[in-house]
């Protein structure tokens, strides 16, 4: 079979005995155009299933409207919810998207950031890769192209941010416990320090201090994986405490459900004897039996958001906003696995 190759410009403009120059301004409306000139070249250019290479548009006018994005696991469900709002806020406002992902691998991080050059793209989102250490190279995408963060952020990076408070929403579902009546409360987060678990961790200990109870090491239990699986095994080491919690907010929804399937094991109830208290909102937690309490991240809203600032730093030589953290607000959605007794 032969390779099917992309017809030109110039060959529509042989065809049509016209330049090479009126035959693209003529496939752009150009208003010099006259409309009859317009018709048949577009006519042709459809007969002949002409595409433009909009690489070489780009080296020509310098922008191919086109941005890059780069996330830890596109699988996961709410990095879902934010490119949604990346891809419908870009179609939006006229740009075409590359996703990739990370793998959560600082490498892997580099290598998409600069594929992401090589293929032009006006600008770049990204949620880091977990142990990010080295911004150097990061520092130096800056030198070229426009790059805003969103989700997992670093404060090391002079570019605009675009997250939820964390902390204030950590601190937001630790008090709704303790105000259910709730005193020896649990925390799974992540080993790492990353931004996210750092900052909830935070909120968690300001939740204590306010109300005067005691931060206990013993109920902080951390892991490098915050996935169901060690949320049930570390709510089963909490489970074997001889003073146990009276309730266990967990950082991720995944780690939450885990727990609340160790709880089920042991027949404990649930919110009686242990609350639990998630972070996402996820799908799976209006699944899960009792439906779980948690933080609502607004996926859609972010991407949006991100996409919104990074096109008016590409557009404007003196953008609206510059090197600024946007903080999109949160709130608690208060279900079954937490309701005071």
């Amino acid at each position: 079979m032969t390779k099917k190759r992309n017809v030109t410009l110039k060959e529509i403009a042989l065809k049509l005995d016209l330049s090479i120059s009126t035959i693209s301004r003529a496939l752009n409306n150009h208003p010099d155009i006259s409309p009859e000139t317009v018709e048949r070249v577009n006519k042709l250019a459809t007969e002949l299933n002409y595409a433009p290479n909009i690489f070489a548009k780009g080296f020509r006018t310098h922008r191919t409207h086109i941005i890059g994005v780069i996330v830890p696991n596109v699988s996961h469900l709410y990095t879902s919810t934010m490119l949604k709002g990346v891809l419908d806020q870009a179609e939006h406002l006229g740009y075409r998207v590359i996703i990739s992902e990370s793998k959560n691998n600082e490498n892997k991080q580099v290598e998409m950031l600069q594929t992401m050059i090589q293929f032009g793209v006006d600008g770049v989102i990204m949620s880091l890769a977990k142990k990010t250490q080295s911004i150097d190279t990061i520092l130096q995408l800056l030198e070229h192209i426009p790059l805003v963060l969103f989700d997992k952020v670093s404060p090391k990076i002079p570019c605009t941010q675009v997250v939820i408070n964390e902390e204030a929403a950590a601190f937001n579902a630790v008090e709704h416990l303790i105000e259910t009546g709730k005193k020896r409360i649990a925390i799974i987060k992540e080993t790492e320090n990353s931004f996210n678990s750092k900052k909830r961790f935070e909120g968690y200990q300001r939740a204590l201090k306010t109300y005067n109870l005691p931060i206990d090491e013993k109920v902080i239990l951390s892991t490098e994986d915050i996935s169901i699986t060690n949320g049930r095994r570390l709510t089963n080491i909490l489970l074997s405490l001889k003073n146990k919690p009276d309730a266990i907010f967990a950082i991720t929804d995944n780690a939450a459900i885990g727990a609340i399937k160790a709880l089920h094991k042991f027949k404990i109830k649930i919110p009686e004897e242990i609350a639990v208290v998630g972070f996402s909102n996820s799908i799976n937690s209006t699944i899960v039996s009792p439906a779980l309490t948690t933080v609502d991240q607004p996926g859609n809203k972010i991407g949006k958001t991100a996409v919104k600032y990074l096109i008016n730093e590409i557009e404007n030589s003196k953008p609206e906003v510059l090197f600024k953290t946007i903080t999109v607000n949160t709130n608690l959605i208060v279900r079954d696995s937490s309701f005071k007794a």
